[in-house]
Formats: C-alpha cells, sequence, structure tokens
C-alpha cells in the first residue's frame, strides 16, 4: 500500500500534457498490433479492404491528436473525428486506434469551456453526414443502430461534461474555503491589534498621567518606561499591520519575493525554476505566506542561519521549499502567533495542494506542491 501511494503521488505530480502526449503514444503504437484491432470501433459493418499509406494516414489522425486533447480539445475531437469518419466511410481495416474517438469526446467534454454548445451542433451534424455517407456506401447498419452508436458517443461526451461540472463545484469550493479561512485569519488580526492598542496605548496613557504627580526625579524613570512601552508597540504594529497587508487588499504575491528575502540581517538565496505564469491571487497570497512564515521561523529559532527559497513553475504545479540550515526543531514549536505552520496547511490543502514541514538532515524543510490547473 506504501508504494501504490508513492506510484499515485508521482503520477499526480506529472502534467497533463506529459500525460496527453503519453496516452497518444501508447494509443498509436497499439493500433499497429494487428492483435489489438479486435478492440477497435467499427461502424456501418462495410467490407474492409486494405488502404495502404491513405489508412496508415487516417489512423495517425485519430490517435496523434490525443497529445493535445487537454490544451485544445474541441481541435483534437475535430481531427480525430473527421479522420475516424473517413476510415470508416472508405472501409479500411480496423484499428484500435479508433478508440482514441471515444478519448477526444470525454476531453471535449471534459475541458472544452468557450464552444462547447456549437461544437455539440457540429458533432451531431457531422454525425448525420457519416450516417448517410456509410448508407450510400451500401452499409446494413439500420437506423436503430445508427441510433445505438449515437447514445454510445453521446455517453463519452456526459462523462466528460459531469466531471468537468464536479470539478468546477471543486474549485469553487476551494475558493470558497480560501476566502473563510482569510476572512478568519483577517478578524484574528485585528482582535491581536486591538489588544496590542489597548495594552500599551493604555500604559502609556496611565503612565503620563501618573507622571505629573510625581517628584521631579521620577519623571525620567517614567519617560524611560513611556519610551520603551512605545516601542514595543511599534514592533508589534509593525508585525501586525505586514500581516494584515498581506490578507488584505493589497496582497503581496510572488513578484515580491526577491524584496522579502533580502532584508537587512538575512542570509537567503533564491531559486526560481521555469517562467513565472499568471496565478490567481489566492495562489500567490499562499505562496508569499509560506516563504515569509519559514523564514520567520528561521530567524526566530535558527537566527543567522542561511536559508534557501526555491520555487519551481511547472505546467500546472507551483512547488516551494525552503531549507534551513541549523538544529532541526519539532514543527509544532514553530510558529508565530497563530500565523504558523499549521495555518498554512490549511490554506494549501483549501487550494488542492500538499504541504509538509519538519527536520531534513541538519536543517529544517518547508515545501508545498499547490496545482494551478484542475485536473480532468
Amino acid at each position: 500500500m506504501p508504494k501504490l501511494g508513492r506510484l499515485r503521488s508521482r503520477w499526480a505530480g506529472v502534467s497533463l500534457e506529459v500525460r496527453d502526449r503519453g496516452l497518444a503514444v501508447v494509443v498509436t503504437a497499439a493500433a499497429f498490433v494487428p492483435g489489438l484491432a479486435v478492440l477497435g470501433a467499427q461502424f456501418g459493418d462495410l467490407p474492409r479492404h486494405d488502404g495502404g499509406f491513405l489508412a496508415v494516414v487516417l489512423v495517425l489522425g485519430q490517435t496523434l491528436p490525443l497529445a493535445v486533447r487537454t490544451r485544445w480539445p474541441a481541435a483534437a475531437f475535430a481531427v480525430t473525428a473527421v479522420c475516424f469518419a473517413a476510415h470508416e466511410v472508405l472501409a479500411y481495416p480496423t484499428t484500435v486506434g479508433s478508440l482514441a474517438l471515444y478519448f477526444a469526446l470525454y476531453s471535449a467534454g471534459a475541458h472544452e469551456e468557450r464552444f462547447r454548445r456549437a461544437l455539440v451542433s457540429a458533432a451531431s451534424a457531422g454525425y448525420v453526414v457519416f450516417a448517410v455517407l456509410l448508407a450510400l456506401r451500401g452499409s446494413p447498419s439500420g437506423l436503430l443502430d445508427y441510433v445505438v452508436y449515437f447514445a454510445v458517443l453521446t455517453l463519452f461526451w456526459l462523462l466528460g461534461a459531469l466531471v468537468r461540472q464536479r470539478r468546477r463545484q471543486e474549485t469553487e469550493r476551494r475558493r470558497l474555503t480560501a476566502r473563510a479561512a482569510a476572512a478568519e485569519e483577517r478578524a484574528r488580526l485585528a482582535r491581536e491589534l486591538h489588544d496590542v492598542v489597548t495594552h500599551h496605548v493604555t500604559a502609556m496613557v496611565v503612565q503620563a498621567d501618573a507622571a505629573r504627580y510625581l517628584p521631579p526625579e521620577r519623571v525620567p524613570e517614567v519617560l524611560a518606561t513611556i519610551t520603551g512601552s512605545g516601542r514595543d508597540a511599534l514592533t508589534e504594529l509593525r508585525f501586525l499591520l505586514g500581516v494584515l497587508e498581506a490578507t488584505g487588499a493589497r496582497t503581496p504575491g510572488l513578484g515580491a519575493l526577491r524584496a522579502l528575502v533580502e532584508q537587512p540581517g538575512r542570509v537567503v538565496e533564491l531559486v526560481e525554476e521555469g517562467e513565472r505564469p499568471a496565478l490567481p491571487p489566492e495562489t500567490e497570497l499562499t505562496a508569499y505566506r509560506i516563504v515569509q512564515e519559514a523564514l520567520t521561523n528561521a530567524a526566530k529559532y535558527a537566527a543567522g542561519r542561511p536559508a534557501a527559497v526555491r520555487v519551481g513553475y511547472r505546467a500546472d504545479l507551483l512547488e516551494i521549499e525552503v531549507t534551513t540550515e541549523g538544529p532541526a526543531t519539532a514543527a509544532g514549536a514553530l510558529g508565530s502567533g497563530g500565523r504558523g505552520l499549521a495555518g498554512l496547511r490549511d490554506r494549501v490543502d483549501a487550494l488542492g495542494g500538499r504541504f509538509t514541514a519538519g527536520p531534513s538532515g541538519d536543517g529544517f524543510v518547508v515545501s508545498a506542491r499547490i496545482p494551478t490547473r484542475s485536473d480532468g
């Protein structure tokens, strides 16, 4: 079971483009294995004959578009469907490559966003033309057969549409969860801000009032106390206001990482791999907060120790890893006023990602993998 879990984890980290290319290669190779031809789809029951080079071209036209079935689902389905229809009307030998039509239909239902109605209308009209051409070629199939064929094709489209609907619902749920988490954190920080102001400012006012009734030799002592309270208040206010800014209207993102790691007193190496894509605000904010929290903990528990921040931009995945050298510290001990690792884990979970933090060798590693596009 642990081995199966690791395989699933690795598969989840593979981009959709790589999966699609792998599927295209497998189906294309299988299409030229004679023993697998019995698994192929056959419409019209026309007598088959060898088509030579053109038959090979039409088979490749069905299987190769699977490599872009997620990126351009409508185009992939259109090319696959036309080649499949031509292959069947010309009665070339059946191959397992014809199953690519079902994959393309499912992908169009699951991933196509802009041309859904037009694609359904065009595909339905195309099917009617396809059935008429088969009938003109002498197909023995009757009207009921063509209705059953159409129902099977529609089923694959509907399966993809169902997956698309569930994916959109899950995305909306994660968005609302992330918004609720941000609102809850802002409320908590507002309470902390109220406590800071109430405690320090009240103490300063009381001390200032009391100074009027003290002997002159005691005034410098009271003023020094007031100064200390003011400095403590400013320190806490700067910290809280920085956090409030990160969860309010002006949300920092990945573009602010360079300024974050180059603050005085820090020895941090920042490495960014790949090209930074346009990401949702929640993802940008969560990524920033992960690095911010990890470096804050490093300053607390491994002061003066070097740290490294690596951010990897993949086609549909954002990878973040912050490594701090120094004595390993238990994850439960790391945190800053409720803005700790547990809160970050909740944020990453809300975005459908994975978050880990713990000792590694002679240091501490905080890492996250956040999807930047929904799978389907």
